[in-house]
């Protein structure tokens, strides 16, 4: 893990379970993850905190895009657990703006299970509610700009 590589400044958390993004906009966020046992609980399945985990990054993410790289915070997290995926399995993430306010934001995560672009099984849906503006401290300034040159590379 290289606490340098773009993944890993942007999300640290889904970077240490060797989440990849493949687009960051303010319309839309995406990436690919294939469980490990880091991700699984002991049944060889999904842990329900790894998708919860994975909602509340991509939409922090989307949401922080789409205020213009203000902070924003967590305040509501609703999750559906639909189907298992086990252990190897490849899951795409993928999240979506419902609601773009000035202060409030909600958007909708989906977890697919994927064996190629035309078969994928819905394994989560989620909405996350955040907050936007919340004041950057004085030593994480530089925070939206570490974000901004990833978005430029994807």
């Amino acid at each position: 893990m290289d606490p340098k590589s773009p993944e890993f400044i942007i999300d640290g958390p889904l970077n240490s379970l060797g989440f990849v993004f493949e687009e960051l906009s303010a319309t839309r966020v995406s990436g690919r993850l294939t469980l490990t046992t880091k991700c699984c609980q002991p049944f060889k399945v999904l842990h329900g905190g790894v998708s919860a985990l994975i909602a509340e990054g991509l939409a922090s993410l989307g949401a922080g895009i789409a205020s213009d790289y203000k902070r924003v915070a967590g305040i509501h997290l609703s999750i559906h657990h639909l189907r298992p995926a086990a252990l190897g399995d490849s899951i795409f993430a993928e999240s979506f703006p419902v609601s773009v306010g000035k202060n409030i934001q909600v958007w909708e995560v989906r977890l697919w299970k994927t064996k190629d672009l035309d078969n994928k099984i819905m394994v989560s849906t989620s909405r996350v509610t955040l907050f936007c503006g919340v004041p950057i401290p004085d030593q994480l300034k530089d925070a939206p700009d570490q974000l901004k040159k990833f978005v430029s590379k994807l």
